[in-house]
């Protein structure tokens, strides 16, 4: 892994990205399936920075940019089994009164261990923890249990990121305050999560626990924000608009890096040099204005990896 030392380097051009799509149409057939990059269009008005819609799109649509995703999100799932052969099947839970307010919990050996709680991914559509318990081998094996949440999607939340983010929040305070009954310590609590998950895991940063939870405001103890978006400004502006009803409470509310003075925990933030330019600009950004608010914060580039590769 690469550690990024200035958080604005490394931006990709809207005319790198054009040219690179435009080298690969006149490339043969084989190489035309495997094209990275917003689709060959005429050149429309910028909608945000220098990307028109198409490429604006194009930039928060993982498949333009990893074709491959769908094979690789299988996989998750195949070694997820592959983990429980080996681990055993983990404590489900319930952290709410919907059915799917549930947490797979994989524990450690040792008793009174910390936590890490991982919030899945999935364009804010879909994702299940049970195909998010490979990473628990590493985390169980180094002495830590390992929390994967379920929580609702997208649609069946009526468009609102808020429903969202209510129950991974409760899931989170869930488990800060029944850490014993699975020999957990609650003074060594983390979060992360990858992708859409990243944005909840950065709004679950942010949260104020005091007030919301009536818990201590710094329950969390660290973060790890995976490929994930914290200014929801332009995505409102793209095509994921067309399923999340964004409007300007949501937009300010879910965008994390509008309330950095909530961020009590140092924070890690990784990407893909593969991933779309938005991907990778959002989490130098974020970092940026976290450095910028004073708060401990690392960033971490992956090279030659894709969004979906990072996650694993």
């Amino acid at each position: 892994m690469k550690i990024v030392t200035d958080p604005l380097a490394r931006r990709i051009s809207r005319r790198a990205t054009l040219g690179g799509a435009a080298a690969l149409v006149a490339a043969p057939a084989v190489a035309d399936e495997c094209r990275i990059g917003p689709p060959p269009h005429p050149e429309g008005p910028h909608v945000w920075m220098e990307m028109d819609q198409v490429e604006l799109d194009a930039a928060y649509d993982q498949s333009f940019y990893a074709p491959l995703g769908f094979q690789i999100t299988k996989r998750y799932a195949s070694r997820s089994d592959e983990a429980r052969r080996r681990l055993g099947q983990p404590q489900r839970e319930s952290y709410g009164p919907s059915e799917v307010e549930k947490l797979d919990i994989y524990r450690a050996k040792q008793p009174n261990a910390p936590i890490f709680v991982f919030i899945h991914g999935g364009a804010w559509l879909g994702g299940e923890a049970k195909n998010y318990g490979y990473p628990a081998e590493l985390f169980v094996n180094a002495g830590a249990h390992y929390v994967a949440l379920d929580f609702i999607s997208i649609k069946a939340a009526n468009g609102d990121l808020r429903v969202m983010a209510d129950q991974v929040r409760r899931a989170v305070a869930w488990v800060y305050k029944n850490a014993a009954t699975f020999s957990g310590d609650p003074g060594r609590l983390y979060v992360g999560g990858h992708s859409s998950g990243g944005h909840l895991c950065g709004v679950t940063l942010v949260t104020d626990w005091s007030k919301d939870f009536k818990l201590p405001a710094d329950i969390i103890k660290g973060g790890l924000c995976m490929s994930g978006m914290y200014d929801m400004k332009p995505v409102r502006l793209s095509k994921r608009s067309t399923y999340v009803k964004f409007d300007d409470d949501m937009e300010a509310k879910m965008s994390s890096q509008r309330h950095l003075d909530q961020l009590r925990a140092p924070t890690v933030v990784t990407y893909g040099a593969n991933e779309t330019p938005e991907f990778q600009r959002q989490n130098r950004d974020f970092v940026a204005a976290v450095k910028v608010a004073g708060k401990p914060v690392e960033l971490i580039e992956g090279p030659n990896y894709n969004h979906f590769e990072m996650c694993e």
